[in-house]
């Protein structure tokens, strides 16, 4: 058995095709149906239960899956020994942010890792945390930035620095003659969330639960609408004129002039996250990691000036 085999029935074991398994493989699909049944007959079971559908695993095969995605991980973390003897700021550094992290921060911090470390290519990607999180121990990203507590086996945390949350609302909207907002204050309005899966909907939802009803109120208008894509599509929609909405504060500048759009800051809660980084307690490229850190900090202290952490 090699390798190559295990990573095949993990990868059919996923996607249930042996089409879509193979072209995730980057081979032909009878490159991978020859060699996950040569698998099956040196192991002599079968792994699969195949049909003219579907392809799934057998319940000794979801054993041996799962042990295989073991080997795979372990397997990658002697490739990163092997490296870390190596120059370990000359290899690529595969860097994972959530969404509502990434767009703001990337600007920010690699102009300054491309100085501190010229030499090691950086490769960079945008997930939920949920998605991020499997990507980080299987060893496809080293190190993933998200909102802290982030908890996972054998995964280590730090955290970089605080952000505030701030609200997102029209110039001409009667809340933007406070200079500063409660939580009360957002009880009755259209505010505008992210759609399921996002954690920073969920961090908000925490701390202000007065907000959470999505129902109709007495004139028929839904109170509050939670499907947006992205912090850009809310802002957009806070301009239009839709609603109000609550944003990082990393994500409160826009090209949308004081005359369009004000922020106001929350008093009376504690509407913030911790952004940290996370990675593997195994990942030995220690030096890279703190490069890593380093060129974030400095980039948040030219943008904001201080920093929390």
């Amino acid at each position: 058995m090699t390798l190559t085999e295990l990573r095949y029935i993990v990868t059919l074991a996923q996607d249930q095709h042996f089409g879509q398994a193979a072209d995730r493989c980057n081979v032909s699909q009878p490159t991978l149906s020859v060699a996950v049944k040569k698998l099956e007959d040196e192991l002599g079971i079968s792994i699969f239960e195949r049909s003219k559908t579907r392809v799934q695993p057998t319940p000794m095969g979801e054993q041996i899956v799962a042990q295989a995605q073991i080997v795979l991980e372990q397997s990658s973390v002697i490739k990163d020994i092997a490296t870390s003897g190596k120059d370990q700021l000359g290899s690529p550094l595969k860097v994972g942010a959530i969404f509502t992290i990434g767009p703001y921060l990337f600007p920010q911090f690699i102009p300054q890792l491309q100085e501190i470390a010229p030499k090691m290519p950086l490769f960079i990607e945008e997930g939920y945390t949920a998605s991020l999180r499997p990507r980080l121990r299987k060893g496809d990203l080293d190190v993933i930035i998200v909102a802290l507590p982030f908890t996972e086996a054998d995964v280590v945390t730090q955290p970089l620095y605080d952000e505030n949350f701030v609200v997102l609302l029209p110039s001409n909207h009667t809340l933007a003659e406070k200079e500063a907002l409660q939580a009360e204050d957002l009880s009755d309005e259209n505010v505008l969330l992210l759609g399921e899966g996002h954690c920073f909907r969920d961090q908000i939802l925490e701390v202000m639960p007065n907000i959470k009803t999505t129902i109709a109120d007495n004139s028929g208008n839904i109170r509050t609408a939670t499907e947006g894509s992205s912090l850009e599509t809310m802002r957009h929609m806070v301009a239009s004129g839709i609603g109000i909405t609550i944003l990082p504060e990393s994500a409160a500048a826009s090209h949308y002039t004081p005359d369009t759009l004000v922020t106001r800051p929350l008093t009376d809660v504690n509407a913030k996250r911790v952004v940290g980084l996370a990675w593997r307690a195994s990942f030995p490229r220690h030096k890279a990691v703190d490069v890593l850190r380093s060129a974030i900090q400095q980039g948040q202290r030219k943008a904001h000036g201080t920093l929390t952490h």
